[in-house]
């Protein structure tokens, strides 16, 4: 699979995450049918362009923490549009308990069909 593929996979996932939740940089790799590829995920949300509609905030690592410097302006950003959707951030964590997007194995394989092709055949989401 080519970089493009990737990506388009990647901003499938991106773009399917609902509002009030969050995903880790590994479980958006999962559901892209990229297995083990979380870092791959990180690069690609890093070089998306600053007025992109991806909701890039929706991704924390996989310890539930905003991988970006608290006091950064991307860190801060984050957490600005996550407590603006009612994710609660403390101390630039938010509870994966409480907030992990847990799409049903069987739904989301039934919106996306055999891992993801159908869904990404369907939907071409440029950055």
């Amino acid at each position: 699979m080519n970089e493009f593929d990737q990506k388009q996979r990647i901003y499938a996932v991106l773009a399917a995450i609902p509002k009030g939740v969050v995903v880790s940089y590994g479980q958006v790799a999962e559901l892209a049918g990229l297995p083990r590829a979380a870092r791959l995920v990180g690069r690609t949300l890093s070089a998306l362009p600053d007025d992109t509609q991806l909701p890039w905030h929706r991704v924390v690592n996989a310890s539930g923490k905003i991988s970006m410097p608290c006091d950064s302006p991307g860190g801060m950003q984050q957490k600005h549009r996550l407590e603006v959707e009612e994710v609660l951030v403390v101390d630039g964590r938010i509870s994966l308990k409480q907030f992990r997007w847990q799409p049903l194995r069987n739904t989301w394989h039934a919106v996306t069909g055999c891992p993801t092709m159908n869904f990404l055949r369907k939907i071409h989401v440029i950055a």
